[in-house]
């Protein structure tokens, strides 16, 4: 019966009630948090576009890895910032990287947080593509070969899971391969399965010093108006052996990560992007904003649309919000 004798503010009334009948919870276990690590010592230098992150050396590192798992958050995941670049990205499979010796770092003194990779060659080729180039194209094939021993070097330095998020295809088939064939099948793979070309990644790629130095990533990322085609990119990883699927962006995808909730039962990962956060951070520093009440509803909406597992750069502060 409609009013007066159902009022659906009475659920409403205090904030006692509206926790009890609350439908989506968040909670520090649903973040991953992204760090940018670089070379040297004692480095912690700021990234002006995304206010409160830095490229920090391993030391550092290692410390902000402490923090995290301090303030309840389960995994981090890394990203570097090579000393030197070339065509084929050598210094992403070496096992000297600066990500490899980030992992033993955190493993060695952090051993319970989960250390995460990202599996791509953008950060590491001179031409900032996720893949060869040849003649002004990105290889398919010739790349899966790099990423697989990119993968296998996280691994072999002790990383937890592997994160491949350069949208060549059949590269999740590639790494789960060579890591089983090297005794690493435990390992799992959380795949970037429905990566858009957005434009939302302009600050990332300050921080990662990875903008493409010709092009656009275009013909490789996914063409931001398709919907039923990201059921089709996550279709493939499953079968090719993805544990856990990601949908990059999150907010203007909201419905994408729902749709993937929906279809598949894996669990699902969301990637809060550099741009979102930045977004919020430059109308919090206008005051034009509330950023907590912002940030929050923000990671509320990215699990409420179905999203079990949240990369976001807001992971400590969020989590300060919710345990006090």
């Amino acid at each position: 019966m409609p009013y007066p004798i159902h009022r659906p503010r009475r659920l409403r009334s205090n904030e006692t009630i509206r926790r009890m009948v609350r439908e989506t919870h968040l909670s520090p276990d649903d973040f991953i948090y992204p760090l940018f690590v670089t070379h040297g010592k004692d480095v912690k230098k700021r990234i002006p576009s995304m206010p409160g992150c830095y490229q920090m050396s391993v030391d550092h590192i290692v410390r902000e890895a402490q923090r995290a798992y301090k303030h309840g958050i389960p995994a981090v995941i890394l990203f570097g910032i090579p000393e030197h670049k070339d065509e084929r990205a050598s210094e992403a499979y070496s096992s000297r990287g600066v990500v490899q010796r980030a992992i033993k770092a955190i493993k060695d003194r952090v051993p319970e947080l989960m250390v995460i990779t990202d599996v791509c060659l953008c950060e590491y080729t001179s031409h900032g593509h996720c893949g060869i180039v040849k003649d002004g194209k990105i290889l398919n094939d010739p790349t899966l070969e790099l990423l697989s021993k990119e993968a296998l070097s996280h691994a072999k330095a002790g990383a937890d899971m592997v994160a491949p998020s350069d949208m060549m295809d059949g590269r999740v088939a590639a790494i789960r391969e060579t890591l089983d064939a090297h005794g690493y099948e435990e390992i799992p793979i959380m795949s970037y399965a429905a990566k858009y070309a957005s434009a939302f990644y302009s600050p990332f790629r300050d921080a990662a010093e990875s903008a493409p130095q010709f092009g656009d990533r275009k013909s490789y990322q996914m063409d931001p108006p398709n919907r039923t085609e990201a059921l089709k990119e996550v279709a493939l990883d499953i079968e090719e052996g993805a544990d856990i699927v990601m949908v990059k962006p999150a907010m203007c995808y909201l419905d994408i990560i729902s749709d993937i909730k929906n279809t598949f039962d894996v669990p699902v990962a969301a990637y809060n992007v550099s741009g979102e956060y930045s977004m919020v951070k430059a109308a919090s520093q206008k005051g034009w904003i509330d950023e907590k009440r912002v940030m929050m509803e923000i990671l509320t909406s990215i699990k409420r649309a179905g999203a079990d597992l949240i990369l976001t750069y807001f992971a400590i502060e969020a989590a300060k919000e919710l345990t006090g």
